[in-house]
Parts: structure tokens; C-alpha cells; sequence
């Protein structure tokens, strides 16, 4: 018996659900009889249902199954289907192509949202409130450029950004804003703390351990070394000769 290669075989129209659900559509669209056919596509759909563990994942539409039989069958299925049979020019439609938006960014390093909120800030009014905005923004800029640099930014080069971005309607005093630190970062970093051991905070080294067993003088309970204790270790020693 000679084999059946894949190259010599009909092409999976639906690879999810595999060559055998095909190989049954086609069995399916052959059927003389247009009720035995509904059947037998009945049968099918909960044949799938049980062998597509994605159909589960996904949640059951048996609409979209039936239609998915159709397409398998290449439009040509005669049976009662309970839904709307498919149109195959809606199916195959390709979707319209997204742009990408070509908005140039004067400001790469703040951000485009930064350019979208110096808009905001030029509908104030109010000169407070536009100090404000300014004090924010330079804030959210100090902020957005240590995320991706190392070196700190001066506050007179994010006042002047400021400004540029505002057409100058944007503007403040560099010495008040250096003298408040208005423009300071709104998220600082957190220094590391290294872990310390024991209720007093000292960490506990492997050195000092064999200290306190002995009593050192520094050792961890302090104890004052026992000026005496040779004389005990004496008394003891005549005790048992005794």
C-alpha cells in the first residue's frame, strides 16, 4: 500500500481544526439527501466542540462554527443552518490599513505627552494657574528624562524647553525656581538599606559569635570579663582533689 504524502494531499483550509473535520465537510457536502446532511453537520459541530480545546478556551459562538463550516466547504454546503449563512466576500474582506501617525516629536526624551499638556496649560488664563502648569510640567520633564539618562538635567534647560514648546507664552524666573527647588523630580529614588540583625541593629558577623561564647569584653551581651573565674576554676579543682 502506498503511502499518502501532505504534498500530494488537499490543502487545510482551517488548520485549527485539522485534516479530519475537513475530510467530514467534504463527506457532509456529498450527501444526497438535505436532511441527512443538516444531521450529519449537527453531529459534526458537537464532534468539534469536544476535539477543539480552543473553542473551549475561547468560549462556544456556534455561530461562528457553522460559518466556519462553510468556509471549510468553500461556500458550497446545503444544509439548514439555524444562523445567516456567510457571505464569502464579508468573510475574506481585508480590514482598511492603520496609519501610523507621522507627528513629529520636537522632544524625544520628554515625550509626546508632554507637547499635549503644554497645550492644556496655554488655555489657562489665570496667571497662578499657569505658574502652576509650569511647575508641573517641569516636574514631569525633570522626571521623564532620569528614567532613560544618567546625567541630571539643569532646571534653565527644561524652562527653556518649556518656553520653546509654548511659542514663549510659557515662562518663569530660573532664580525662583532654583531658589524653591520647584522643578525637583516627582518620583525619587529609594536609597538601598542594608539588611541589619538583631533587635540592637548590629549585624552579626561569624567572629563576633565565637566572641560572645567565650565573654569577650565586646561581645554581644557586654558581659565585664570575671576577674576572678581562674580562682573559682582552683577552688574547684582543690575541691575534687579533696
Amino acid at each position: 500500500m502506498i503511502g499518502e504524502y501532505n504534498t500530494s494531499r488537499p490543502h487545510i483550509i482551517l488548520k485549527e481544526y485539522g485534516r479530519n473535520v475537513q475530510k467530514l465537510v467534504e463527506y457532509i457536502r456529498q450527501q444526497p439527501d438535505k436532511q441527512k446532511r443538516t444531521e450529519l453537520a449537527y453531529t459534526l459541530i458537537e464532534l468539534i466542540k469536544q476535539l477543539t480545546p480552543s473553542i473551549k478556551e475561547q468560549g462556544e459562538d456556534p455561530q461562528r462554527m457553522w460559518d466556519d463550516l462553510y468556509i471549510i466547504a468553500d461556500f458550497d454546503l446545503d444544509v439548514n443552518n439555524p444562523y445567516t449563512i456567510p457571505d464569502r466576500e464579508t468573510v475574506f474582506k481585508k480590514p482598511l490599513k492603520v496609519e501610523y501617525p507621522k507627528n513629529d516629536v520636537r522632544f524625544k526624551h520628554y515625550g509626546k505627552n508632554i507637547e499635549k499638556l503644554v497645550k492644556e496649560a496655554l488655555k489657562k488664563e489665570d496667571p497662578q494657574e499657569r505658574e502652576d502648569a509650569i511647575i508641573y510640567l517641569g516636574k514631569l520633564m525633570k522626571t521623564f528624562y532620569a528614567n532613560w539618562n544618567k546625567e541630571p538635567l539643569d532646571d534653565s534647560v527644561i524652562l527653556r524647553d518649556i518656553n520653546m514648546m509654548s511659542g514663549g507664552a510659557l515662562n518663569m524666573t530660573i532664580d525662583k525656581i532654583r531658589e524653591d527647588n520647584l522643578f525637583e523630580k516627582l518620583y525619587k529614588e529609594r536609597k538601598k538599606v542594608r539588611p541589619q540583625g538583631g533587635p540592637s541593629g548590629n549585624q552579626a558577623h561569624p567572629g563576633h559569635q565565637s566572641h560572645n561564647r567565650q565573654g569577650g569584653g565586646s561581645g554581644g551581651h557586654n558581659r565585664p570579663f570575671n576577674k576572678n573565674r581562674g580562682n573559682n576554676n582552683n577552688n574547684f579543682k582543690r575541691r575534687r582533689d579533696q
